[in-house]
């Protein structure tokens, strides 16, 4: 059946195509397996609420009649400011508008929140751009832009809030603007579109504007929300959106409400937060955490921007996922908030997860999967300015910047066919990492580091999980060794300038380029010689290689600007002399790099990479392979093109002339 919905409609009717609902959630009420729902262009303020689930073969559809035509916002229009002083003006709203949910009482914060300023989950919108929050009115009336911001212009515009009564009181700086002749509005609702029940799967949600939502802080041991999302069910596509505008979170991929573990340190304060993590992905089996149950969504040609904590966030629930053509940006950069969950996309339990062809830029990372990235694919993605701009600070308790962080994963994990441009490109302290063909202008960092603390005098070592083979089911806990890396076919070049020369790769935002940083670790037979299998084995003389590095495989990197080379490596091009360079361009939404880079590479190529070449990950004994098991072979490059037997390094087959189109918006 087709359900439409009209917000333009004369008044509501029964879903018909002549009598419209005038509310999506009216139809979400109603639709059921194999069920359309067509909604016209207009504005939506409401939250949809899906009540029914699809089937894998019946869906239920979603669709924007024109494509970003049908607007649902958290947000409410304001009117009647009056005015303070000088450029403040003030509203007054009665608090029965937010119904159980006010977010101006709702603070943003929680286990990994880690600013000192703790701000609260609603926001003010002038003209569709996000204002500032500040923590006093005497704040507001300077009307000074936060030097910490990365985009100073927006930063002018302030907003403060405090309650009387029954009522909230909402102060605005808007400069010289005038917000009775503007477009403010302010968030009003937690989502725009996400089911309050577990398991209402194999939902498409396709062609919408979802923006302005008062979401909460989304650690990993806790309920995650965002404008959008599955709560923890199988099988949804989300398509041909934008999304923007989130307090917090877009995209929600994540975990389901668990009374016993929600901000469980935040709460009581008794057990690491460390540990709440172990409990979240034990409990999590006990709770349907099973591949047959979870995850399997579809994320796939959506505009993800101006969120202020993550653009795409999951803890667990985007298993078996795809994000896919995506261009994702401006995520956390007015670095109001800060803590260990902020990225462009933000993963926790990556597992048998695709991330492909996207383009994320100016955020403060591009990609984070945190624990469990086992399976988990980088591939053919553009990323670049994922830094701050020069000569702004870092905020306290904000994270450094990176264009891919995989943090105390065992692997496998693959970083292949890439173009990362930021200053530094590659954090990871984890295990079982493969980095391919990859254009790489940033440097390695936290390379055995950032894993263990010292507490109490005493080394803490930080127990993360691995899996049986392409499933959730926990095959057991180790630390982190470091080692079982594999960086083949790589271009490096060292272009950045280098900020701070006393940082090294064990810290982060370490921006020098290239593999020296794994001159630490043993080659193979090195490591392996250890284990002597002409004779008995022997458990203590044995434990000194059972908790030392493991092995890693650098083979057919070129390297130019004087980017640094593991010492072991010797199938290599150096070249110290050529001044080259690699430039980011951008046209009419369409994105560009300029570079004489690749004529330099003469005749030197190196062989195909396969998942025979790289061999298993060494925790997990699981091959470095497609989700579905099969081995893979390194053929295609970064537009998917094929290469030859004798490949050049980097992400491209080949590349003629000085420009090349790496990324438009399908």
């Amino acid at each position: 059946m087709i359900y439409y919905v009209d917000a333009n409609a004369f008044r509501d009717g029964d879903g018909s195509e002549n009598r419209p609902f005038r509310y999506i959630n009216d139809a979400a009420r109603v639709a059921v397996a194999g069920d359309e729902v067509i909604v016209k262009p207009g504005i939506y303020r409401e939250r949809v609420v899906p009540k029914n689930a699809g089937t894998a073969d019946k869906r239920i559809v979603y669709r924007s009649e024109e494509p970003l035509g049908a607007v649902i916002t958290g947000a409410e229009l304001v009117t009647g400011w009056t005015k303070v002083k000088g450029n403040v003006w003030k509203v007054t709203v009665k608090n029965s508008m937010f119904g159980d949910y006010n977010p101006y009482t709702t603070r943003v914060y929680g286990d990994w929140y880690f600013s000192p300023e703790i701000r609260h989950t609603g926001a003010v919108f002038l003209n569709d751009h996000m204002m500032y929050e500040t923590t006093s009115l005497a704040e507001c009336q300077k009307g000074k832009a936060d030097p910490l911001a990365w985009n100073k212009d927006d930063a002018m515009y302030l907003w403060y809030t405090e309650q009387d009564g029954e009522t909230t009181v909402i102060y605005g700086n808007f400069q010289k603007l005038d917000p009775n002749k503007e477009k403010v509005e302010i968030t009003v609702r937690r989502n725009c579109f996400m089911p309050d029940e577990n398991y209402r799967d194999y939902i498409t949600v396709s062609g919408f504007n979802i923006n302005k939502a008062a979401t909460t802080w989304a650690p990993p041991a806790a309920y995650q929300d965002g404008m959008i999302g599955p709560h923890w069910s199988k099988g949804w596509i989300i398509e041909d959106c934008e999304i923007w505008g989130s307090k917090c979170c877009g995209i929600s991929l994540g975990k389901y409400c668990d009374p016993e573990n929600d901000m469980y340190f935040t709460v009581k304060k008794v057990k690491s937060p460390t540990q709440m993590e172990r409990d979240a992905v034990c409990r999590g089996q006990y709770h349907g955490w099973l591949k047959e149950k979870v995850g399997h969504h579809l994320i796939r040609r959506c505009h993800v921007h101006h969120c202020e904590q993550t653009g795409i966030v999951g803890r667990m629930g985007g298993v078996f996922s795809t994000i896919e053509d995506c261009e994702i940006h401006d995520v956390c950069t007015s670095q109001q908030l800060g803590g260990a969950e902020t990225a462009g996309i933000k993963l926790h339990a990556a597992i048998d997860v695709t991330i492909r062809r996207n383009h994320i830029h100016h955020s403060i990372m591009g990609v984070w999967l945190d624990w469990q990235a086992q399976g988990a694919r980088v591939t053919q993605n553009f990323m670049h300015d994922n830094t701050r701009p020069e000569g702004v600070e870092q905020a306290r308790g904000a994270m450094f910047n990176t264009d891919v962080f995989i943090e105390v994963g065992h692997g496998p994990t693959l970083i292949d066919n890439n173009i990362l441009l930021s200053p530094v490109a590659i954090t990871i302290p984890s295990e079982g990492i493969a980095v391919i063909h990859n254009l790489i202008l940033g440097g390695f960092s936290l390379i055995n580091s950032g894993v263990d603390s010292i507490i109490n005098g005493q080394r803490e070592p930080r127990y993360t999980p691995y899996h049986i083979r392409h499933r959730t089911e926990v095959a057991g806990f180790m630390t982190i060794l470091h080692g079982d890396d594999r960086i083949y076919n790589n271009i490096f070049l060292q272009q950045h300038k280098i900020n701070d020369k006393k940082k090294t790769a064990a810290d982060a935002d370490y921006m020098v380029v290239g593999t020296a940083p794994f001159d630490i670790f043993p080659t193979y037979e090195e490591w392996s010689a250890q284990f002597e299998s002409d004779k008995d084995p022997d458990m203590g003389a044995l434990a000194t290689a059972h908790f030392g590095h493991l092995p890693v495989w650098v083979s057919g990197n070129a390297y130019f600007g004087g980017a640094t080379v593991y010492k072991h490596e010797k199938e290599k091009l150096v070249d110290k002399k050529s001044k080259v360079s690699v430039k980011v361009k951008e046209k009419d939404g369409s994105w560009y790099i300029q570079s004489d880079l690749f004529g330099k590479l003469g005749d030197f190529t190196d062989g195909i990479i396969t998942t025979d070449t790289l061999g298993t990950a060494f925790e997990p004994e699981q091959r470095f392979e497609n989700t579905d098991g099969t081995p893979i072979t390194f053929d295609k490059d970064y537009f998917g093109g094929h290469r030859s037997n004798a490949p050049i390094p980097g992400p491209f087959a080949e590349f003629k002339g000085k420009e090349l189109l790496v990324w438009k918006m399908a």
